[in-house]
């Protein structure tokens, strides 16, 4: 069950008692440790390196950030932006370590208190001391240091979203920044995918027409003379050649329905269809798949960067031995197909560059590595969650 809350959808497990206390041990750990890393921010002012320790430190702290308190979206900045960020967030990172040691200090004497209380009745300010606390002063101050240690306990998430924002102001891009560079991306796409369904189109209706119409046009001349031909030998022969020709013309509207949409993704899905397009194959193709089913989308865009990169490697770069590899990790799906070609391939070419945007439609990455002689790698990886 989901509930919105200030324009975020929390689900009702982010709220429980035990996702609270891993979120504030994760905040734990990373206000201490961005405490730690503060105190080498002094070492900026010496001249030697500072670049490139300036550098390093906020990778550090970015990575830091992400690990224990959320995402942030920064992009490489350069050494100055980095130094500035730096003597900004050193008082950031003395400020978490303070609340640390309050807290410590907070929970250190009020479990003291209450041991001494509980085991020896009352507790004495100084040791042989006349002057004994009893339950009358811990029930005064045991309110002051709840309240103290809660202030301080929420202090933590307060350093760790304070860091966190920082990084993001100093380093990091805007939100709206990122909103804009999205519509712009999205609106790239859209474009792109309406581009390679034409294409598609195309290059189906090239396909009919030069190879399945004129096959059919050629099975009708040759039943036709086989008609006015009679019996005899010769119209068998005629009727010969048309069979074999209407064998091939099966053959091709079967290619072309394949390349239209392959009927084994329903059936079994993307290992099925590979293994199909394996099986097709007049080059040798070794097969790796970990993952089972995936969405239908993600499934149909692997298959068609797989036969579009096998079907390249065999007809146009001699390869002896193409490999389809399948992995999947971390909500992302990685499709490798290799080959031995001679290489050479364009990734600006119509083919690739279709399989291209087929891929960034999807929120993918789509890459070529083909130097002359080969080998030939295309990737693509896919969000499968």
């Amino acid at each position: 069950m989901a509930r919105r809350y200030r324009g975020r959808v929390i689900h009702t497990d982010e709220l429980s008692a035990g996702a609270v206390a891993g979120s504030w041990g994760r905040a734990v750990v990373g206000v201490l440790l961005g405490g730690l890393l503060a105190l080498a921010t002094p070492l900026l002012l010496w001249p030697v390196g500072r670049d490139r320790l300036a550098l390093a430190l906020a990778a550090a702290q970015v990575r830091l950030i992400t690990r224990w308190h959320g995402p942030v979206h920064v992009e490489r900045p350069a050494p100055a932006r980095c130094r500035r960020y730096l003597l900004l967030r050193w008082p950031v990172g003395l400020l978490g370590l303070g609340v640390l040691a309050l807290l410590l200090v907070c929970l250190v004497v009020g479990a003291s208190m209450l041991s001494a209380f509980l085991l020896d009745g009352d507790w004495a300010l100084v040791e042989d001391s006349r002057e004994r606390v009893g339950a009358a002063l811990l029930l005064v101050s045991a309110p002051i240091g709840v309240m103290l240690t809660f202030v301080t306990a929420a202090g933590v998430f307060g350093v760790g979203t304070l860091d966190r924002w920082l990084a993001a102001e100093a380093l990091g891009v805007s939100d709206r920044a990122l909103l804009r560079r999205r519509v712009a991306e999205l609106t790239t796409t859209r474009a792109d995918v309406v581009d390679a369904v034409n294409d598609e189109r195309r290059r189906i209706e090239r396909d009919l027409h030069d190879g399945v119409q004129q096959r059919v046009v050629a099975l009708g001349v040759l039943v036709g003379r086989a008609h006015r031909a009679g019996a005899g030998d010769r119209a068998r022969d005629l009727l010969e050649q048309a069979l074999v020709v209407s064998q091939e013309t099966i053959a091709e509207l079967r290619q072309v329905a394949l390349r239209v949409y392959p009927s084994a993704l329903d059936a079994g899905g993307l290992p099925a269809a590979l293994e199909a397009l394996a099986e097709r194959s007049t080059t040798p193709v070794a097969l790796r798949v970990d993952p089972g089913r995936l969405p239908a989308a993600v499934e149909v865009a692997l298959y068609f960067v797989a036969s579009e990169a096998v079907n390249n490697a065999v007809k146009h770069a001699g390869a002896t031995r193409v490999e389809v590899v399948v992995a999947e990790r971390d909500g992302r799906v990685e499709l490798s197909v290799s080959d031995d070609g001679a290489g050479g391939a364009d990734p600006a070419g119509p083919g690739l560059s279709g399989l291209a945007r087929r891929v960034l439609a999807a929120d993918g990455v789509f890459g070529v590595d083909s130097p002359a002689g080969g080998p030939t790698v295309v990737r693509a990886v896919l969000p499968c969650g």
